[in-house]
């Protein structure tokens, strides 16, 4: 059961948009892409509900692009795993090991769980 190069291209273009300023703080984007039920393990270790993400200031984000080690791990034809790590650029590098459920509903993938942790540079 393989996906399709389609499925495979929309999923990196999706989850690299979450780290592109001009489509994570567009609120109607992000309203389309994020499930009802969407919530974060951040790599702060904190918890974000869907209305937390949504109302998130706008700023830049540094991230390095193409996502590193980007992999798509079907799980069925509606469920996706994807796992990468990330390199973002604050005050310093910091690196993280990241993961996002993505579920497919009515014919749009919507992504229903992230989660972000620490990784040693």
């Amino acid at each position: 059961m393989d996906f399709s190069a389609y499925n495979l291209k929309e999923l990196q273009t999706l989850e690299e948009s979450l780290w592109q300023a001009e489509t994570r703080f567009n609120l109607a984007y992000m309203d389309r892409i994020l499930a009802p039920d969407f919530f974060e393990f951040g790599r702060s270790g904190k918890t974000y509900t869907r209305e937390q993400s949504l109302s998130a200031p706008a700023q830049a984000i540094n991230a390095k692009l193409p996502l590193r080690d980007f992999q798509v791990h079907q799980i069925t034809a509606e469920i996706a795993l994807i796992t990468y790590i990330s390199e973002v650029q604050y005050e310093e590098l910091e690196i993280g090991n990241r993961s996002s459920l993505w579920i497919k509903a009515n014919g749009n993938w919507q992504l229903k769980f992230h989660q972000g942790t620490p990784k040693a540079n």
